[in-house]
This record gives C-alpha cells, sequence and structure tokens, in this order.
C-alpha cells in the first residue's frame, strides 16, 4: 500500500457515532494522521459544520450527495462547484407531494438554511439526528421570488407503504434533470441529477492531481459504493452490511469504535 495523499469519508455510520457526533477519541486520531479528509455527505453544509470545526478540515468538502462542493472558509462556505433543481421543479414536486400525500413531513433545503412549512414527527426525527432546526416558511413564499438555489427537497414517512406510493407518485411526475433516491426506509430525497458522490470525488482528485493509489474512503452504506470503487483503498466500517464489505480491501473498527480514526492510524 502506498502512501495515501487524501481520504474521502462518509458521515452517518461512519465518523459519525450512534449519537451523531464525532468523538474525541475519533477526531484526535484523525487530526493526528495529518492527511487531508473530505466528508462526503447527502447533509446539507450546516449539517456538517460540527464534524468540519472539530476536524479542523480546510480541505474541500462534498455536501448534498456531491450537489455541493465547498471550502470551509473564514465567513461562511465558498462554493466550488455546484448543481441544484430547477425551480419550477422544486415547485411542482412540493405542490404535487403536499397535495396528494398531506401526512408526508416535506422541506427542502437551499445553501444556508433548511425550510419547511409545519413542524411533523418526520421533521423533529431530523432535527434530532442533525441538530438543525428548520426555518419555518410557506414555501410557495420563499420560492416566489427566490434568492438561493434549491440543492434539495426531502420527504419522510415512516409507513413503508406509503414510501412505495410516494417514491411511485414522485417519479410519475417526469421532473427535468432531477435524481431521486430513497435513503433508509423513511427518506425520500430529490436532488440534481448530477449531484453524485462520485462527481464531487473525480473533481477534487482532478483539482488535486491524485491519482486512486493516492487516495482511500471510509464507507459503510449502498450510496458510497461508487466512492469506495473509486479509491485505491477502499476502507469499510465493520457495522457495514455484509455485500458492503465485500469491496473493502480493509475493514476497520464499527462507527461506535472510533473505526476511522483507527482505520487512519493502521493505514499510514
Amino acid at each position: 500500500m502506498g502512501t495515501i495523499r487524501h481520504v474521502f469519508c462518509d458521515m452517518d455510520g461512519t465518523l459519525l457515532n450512534s449519537a451523531g457526533v464525532v468523538s474525541a477519541t475519533n477526531a484526535a486520531m484523525i487530526k493526528h494522521s495529518g492527511v487531508p479528509l473530505t466528508l462526503v455527505s447527502a447533509r446539507a453544509p450546516m449539517e456538517m459544520a460540527a464534524a468540519i470545526h472539530m476536524l479542523n478540515l480546510h480541505a474541500p468538502q462534498i455536501g448534498f450527495n456531491g450537489g455541493l462542493i465547498y471550502q470551509p472558509g473564514a465567513h461562511g462556505w465558498n462554493v466550488i462547484s455546484q448543481r441544484t433543481i430547477e425551480f419550477l421543479a422544486a415547485t411542482t414536486l412540493l405542490r404535487a407531494v403536499a397535495t396528494d400525500f398531506p401526512n408526508v413531513s416535506l422541506s427542502f433545503y437551499d445553501l444556508n438554511r433548511w425550510y419547511a412549512d409545519r413542524v411533523t414527527p418526520g421533521l423533529r426525527y431530523e432535527a434530532k439526528l442533525t441538530g438543525q432546526t428548520p426555518t419555518l416558511a410557506d414555501w410557495r413564499t420563499v420560492l416566489t421570488s427566490p434568492t438561493e438555489p434549491v440543492f434539495k427537497v426531502m420527504m419522510i414517512t415512516f409507513d413503508r407503504d406509503e414510501m412505495a406510493r410516494l417514491q411511485q407518485f414522485v417519479r410519475s411526475l417526469q421532473l427535468p434533470h432531477v435524481a431521486i433516491a430513497q435513503s433508509g426506509t423513511a427518506y425520500l430525497e430529490v436532488t440534481h441529477i448530477e449531484a453524485q458522490k462520485s462527481r464531487g470525488i473525480n473533481y477534487i482528485m482532478t483539482r488535486e492531481h491524485l491519482q486512486p493509489a493516492d487516495t482511500a474512503a471510509f464507507g459503510d452504506g449502498h450510496n458510497d459504493l461508487p466512492m469506495l470503487k473509486m479509491v485505491g483503498t477502499p476502507v469499510v466500517m465493520a457495522n457495514a452490511l455484509p455485500e458492503i464489505k465485500a469491496v473493502g480491501q480493509v475493514i476497520t473498527k464499527s462507527n461506535d469504535e472510533d473505526g476511522v480514526g483507527y482505520g487512519l492510524q493502521q493505514l499510514l
């Protein structure tokens, strides 16, 4: 194994423990490794901020599943590259789901805010998970004269039958240039069609003149597979499913045992 010059890392189930945070031990081991680290997440920058701060990261980061490549700056986020949902597609989607699925938690993100028009059980669940508070506003008002583009529309339902119907319904809208992806059992997320983790990684590898052999990645889920296949050293968490572990060159400890920090210490 050659020298690893850059590491890509998933957040939920990988870097973050079951409590949704980076443990102090994990942070210390990661910082001690000294390798530039890029977080690769479906999360918004505000939901990545605590981990970025704790790890003292300055390298480019990847949010919204690759819809946003940005660098932490002294005053907020410096956008390097973005792929956002067309406003007409966003408003069509929000209007249709609000009408046909009144029980689904509906919210959306721009660069700095998470918008919802009411607090629902799904929204409370997400807020607890990420430590964020949604900005309560009617999306019709927000998107009438939008100043910030929409990166992600998020729908949450804990009813599996409703999720199946919702997914079919959203696909039937045939919105242009969007990707529709289920995340876990309760989340359905809509982003730009080019919002792929692989796009973000490609961009950074080109920018930093990195070969696959120079890179490693840590992941635990199906949406990490493209990332794990792009790097020279794919590292999979002990808490991952067997089919994800099959892709790993290295299996590290679980996310509750500081697996990323441990893996970096073993790798280097």
